[in-house]
């Protein structure tokens, strides 16, 4: 998850830790994503539906540390989303990509894990991120947890993905490197991301599991897409 700041020594520290990795890990992170439409439901669809806002959050949030507090959460009856930039999360299981030499705020943790207990893969694994429950907005209140699913939309490009992550209570719009080379975004931890124009819908009460199970997610989010689009 992206943290809003850095001590010297813990950066240091993250800098100098060990990134030598198992061969399994280094074959793991070589399989990368291809990028590629998921599904018939049309990007235009889909931001057609998310073009108005009824707000559901009690305040707004940043895109950064710094920059204006300007992004609310909206809701329907099926679904939240928030329009916003795209930082990239490399958090989780290391690979040749995501690890602490690549990214100083790289964490081996995600706040869900596969169903082997071992923490998701950011290189492999589609998944957002979503702000820690606070005044703000609590994404458990609307049907939103570890697994729920989202469209991910980015110019003509659509993207399924689960909520992988947590991140900071007053920040938003987080995605793992998989989710940006998916759609077309340079998913360098360090300088990737794009500063705006991505579209992140998450339907309500939306769960896959396994977790991992991307091909699961493509076909929810493709059901869920549908009826968001008719209005049902």
């Amino acid at each position: 998850m992206r943290v809003q700041s850095l001590t010297l020594a813990a950066a240091s520290a993250a800098l100098l830790a060990p990134t030598t990795l198992p061969a399994a890990e280094f074959r793991e992170a070589s399989e990368e994503a291809v990028v590629r439409q998921e599904g018939d439901v049309s990007a235009a669809d889909l931001l057609a539906k998310a073009r108005g806002c009824t707000p559901v959050s009690r305040g707004r949030y940043r895109s950064d540390d710094g920059a204006p507090a300007n992004i609310p959460v909206c809701g329907t009856r099926d679904a939240v989303f928030w329009k916003a930039d795209m930082d990239i999360d490399c958090d989780g299981r290391p690979g040749r990509r995501c690890n602490r030499r690549t990214d100083p705020h790289f964490s081996d943790t995600t706040a869900y894990q596969q169903s082997d207990g071992r923490y998701l893969s950011a290189e492999r694994l589609p998944y957002i991120v979503v702000p820690g429950a606070s005044r703000i907005w609590n994404h458990r209140d609307h049907g939103v947890r570890g697994g729920a699913v989202a469209a991910v939309v980015y110019r003509d490009r659509v993207q399924y993905a689960v909520v992988g992550d947590v991140g900071p209570q007053r920040i938003i719009g987080e995605a793992s490197y998989a989710t940006a080379k998916a759609l077309g975004i340079r998913p360098d931890p360090r300088s990737g991301g794009t500063p705006s124009g991505v579209t992140y819908i998450v339907f309500k009460d939306s769960q896959v599991k396994p977790i991992e199970d991307h091909a699961a997610a493509v076909a929810t989010g493709e059901r869920l897409a549908r009826l968001f689009v008719r209005g049902r």
